[in-house]
């Protein structure tokens, strides 16, 4: 099973609660773990004795690393017929949409890689817990994709261009980056995840889903927080104020050359830079593009802005090229479809944003709620 289904009763009702279970993948997100997963929040949906769900990672490295990019490359490489790429997305997206609007508290609990499909997850939830050594990314330029599962939504809602650079470099976040910028509510020590489901146990939980909330919420504050000396030091305190002044720009081109010929001296910046120079140029514009649009958009048009953008990077070379070169010969020298962002056409941008999805065209199925 790709996942573990788990009911805690408690002195009053029932905590759900479902374990990503493929440690060995890091916890990628295969298509029929979604299935599961969707299955899953469906029936706690109607279910009146499961008072809130949590969502944990198997293993000790993550929590979950992205999406099975190795399953996608095969259905990439399906001469001609790349359907069953495109409807891994929209499964994908309407699981993350059934989170963002699940109607009971939803509880992440993340530790170890937190990426691309983590990111998702946890990103929807009501309550966002880490771990100390949680490492934060959106490194879809490494591949040709671009930040997807509802990033246009939650990248558009931080500080000073921050989004905008975590899109194009794949920037990798500590925990005290993460609860710096509002990607994370709380930090938590591993052993505080066990105690806490063990202490909401111990409570009486109604059918009542804002009542729960209230009371969840306070549990959650009288949590110890580990002393936050001890958590690594933020990258972004020291580097937001260059990422704010070499984000400004009304020129993708611009903004790329002078975040390339910036000189400062830090491995953090310096790894962020590499991703940017050696990733897909075409997925440059798409961040540009993406958060751009998205700033007026409905959390629900966001994911389907976002489906159209990943059917058309299934019908185009580059995703598969990048998930070849970083994942299955790993011989890291992706040839991308333009060498550089001032040679890609707008046309080819533009296509990406097409057909604009509504209930008459969208293959998703949603559920009731909306935001």
């Amino acid at each position: 099973m790709p996942i573990q289904v788990q009911e805690f009763e408690c002195r009053e009702g029932f905590i759900g609660q479902i374990t990503l279970d493929a440690p060995g993948s890091l916890n990628a997100l295969s298509g029929s773990m979604i299935n599961e997963i969707q299955t899953t929040l469906d029936q706690w949906t109607e279910a009146s004795h499961i008072a809130m769900i949590v969502f944990r990672g198997a293993g000790e490295r993550a929590f979950c690393a992205g999406g099975d990019i190795r399953q996608l490359y095969g259905a990439l490489s399906e001469p001609d017929d790349h359907s069953a790429a495109a409807d891994y997305f929209a499964r994908e997206y309407r699981m993350d949409y059934t989170i963002h609007c699940f109607p009971k508290p939803v509880i992440t609990i993340a530790h170890g890689a937190v990426m691309g499909g983590g990111m998702g997850i946890l990103s929807a939830s009501r309550y966002r817990l880490i771990t100390p050594d949680i490492r934060m990314a959106m490194p879809e330029i490494t591949i040709g994709l671009f930040p997807d599962v509802g990033a246009s939504w939650f990248l558009n809602r931080l500080p000073g261009r921050l989004g905008l650079f975590m899109g194009l470099t794949g920037a990798r976040l500590n925990a005290s980056d993460a609860l710096r910028v509002g990607l994370a509510d709380m930090a938590v020590l591993p052993e505080q995840a066990d105690s806490l489901i063990a202490r909401l146990q111990d409570e009486r939980w109604t059918d009542e889903a804002a009542a729960n909330d209230n009371r969840l919420f306070r549990l959650i504050k009288q949590l110890e927080h580990p002393d936050y000396r001890a958590l690594p030091e933020s990258e972004l305190a020291r580097h937001e104020q260059s990422i704010a002044r070499l984000s400004a720009g009304e020129e993708l081109p611009d903004v790329v050359e002078k975040l390339l010929s910036a000189e400062i001296d830090s491995d953090w910046w310096q790894a962020c830079i590499n991703n940017l120079r050696g990733g897909c140029p075409v997925t440059a514009w798409l961040v540009w593009t993406q958060l751009k649009k998205a700033q007026q958009m409905s959390l629900k048009d966001t994911f389907r802005m976002e489906l159209a953008m990943a059917i058309e990077c299934t019908r185009r070379p580059d995703l598969r090229e990048g998930i070849r070169a970083r994942l299955i010969e790993k011989d890291n020298a992706p040839q991308w479809s333009f060498k550089s962002v001032a040679e890609v056409p707008e046309s080819i941008v533009e296509q990406h944003f097409l057909p604009e999805l509504d209930d008459s065209n969208d293959p998703m199925t949603w559920t009731d709620r909306a935001i």
